[in-house]
């Protein structure tokens, strides 16, 4: 198929290949409950969260919203305590997604295949884990699901969180491909202000959580990827030109 000059596919995870968020919320909430923890996060609170990239981050977060004065804790016990509730949680997600819990949004799965078929290189590019990915894509894949991509870039390699464009920079720079030849597909302001920074015309496919982000600047915001071709997407990218990255 020709695609003029996209050359790459950047896809962004959790919201963007799967409805992931409220397996997450879940798995969340059953770590504090392992851990004793008197929270519990409901759907609204968990969609203001997600303005916080990273899990442990998200932790750390809200807990020194309900407990300011966090500075007299000894540094590296909380440190601690954070990775140990995100461990806990990483552990109930993978469970779910293992349960069925979470399935791959209308049209991913056709446009990653018609993507590969045609010749296009396929990344991704995410705040979350390693472990969450595969679980995930294992799922809705199959075992082999990692010969669709040729670069994966996740929190273990890019630890500056989205909105820093770190993840896409290094993702471009191992697909040795400028960003004029991409494109990225996210479904978060925090996503596409990180593809923006890294110079990528973006592709939005908003969800339940994120429908209320100001996501000016990109090409176009879907409900979803059903029904939306390759040659379209090469369309709108053409129609696109040149973005100029504005990472430092």
């Amino acid at each position: 198929m020709n695609t003029a000059g996209l050359q790459a596919l950047i896809f962004d995870v959790d919201g963007t290949l799967a409805d992931t968020e409220l397996a997450h919320l879940a798995a969340f909430n059953e770590a504090f409950a392992q851990e004793s923890l008197p929270w519990r996060w409901d759907v609204p609170l968990y969609t203001r969260l997600l303005e916080v990239s990273g899990g442990k981050e998200r932790i750390t977060y809200y807990w020194r919203q309900v407990q300011p004065d966090l500075k007299s804790i000894d540094n590296a016990a909380f440190t601690e305590t954070v990775r140990r509730i995100h461990d806990q949680k990483t552990a109930a997600y993978e469970r779910m997604v293992n349960n069925g819990a979470v399935q791959l949004r209308p049209g991913v799965l056709k446009l990653i295949e018609q993507a590969h078929d045609g010749g296009l290189q396929l990344a991704i590019a995410t705040t979350t884990s390693p472990v969450n990915i595969s679980a995930l894509l294992r799922c809705a894949m199959g075992p082999d699901w990692t010969r669709f991509f040729f670069v994966i870039e996740d929190a273990s390699t890019a630890p500056r969180k989205k909105p820093h464009p770190q993840v896409y920079l290094q993702t471009l720079s191992r697909l040795k491909l400028p960003a004029a030849a991409c494109l990225a597909i996210e479904d978060s302001a925090n996503g596409l202000r990180a593809a923006a920074a890294a110079g990528l015309p973006t592709i939005i496919t908003q969800n339940s959580f994120t429908g209320h982000h100001d996501f000016s600047g990109a090409l176009c915001v879907l409900p979803d990827l059903a029904g939306c071709t390759l040659a379209q997407l090469a369309g709108m990218h053409a129609a696109a030109g040149p973005k100029k990255s504005t990472a430092r």
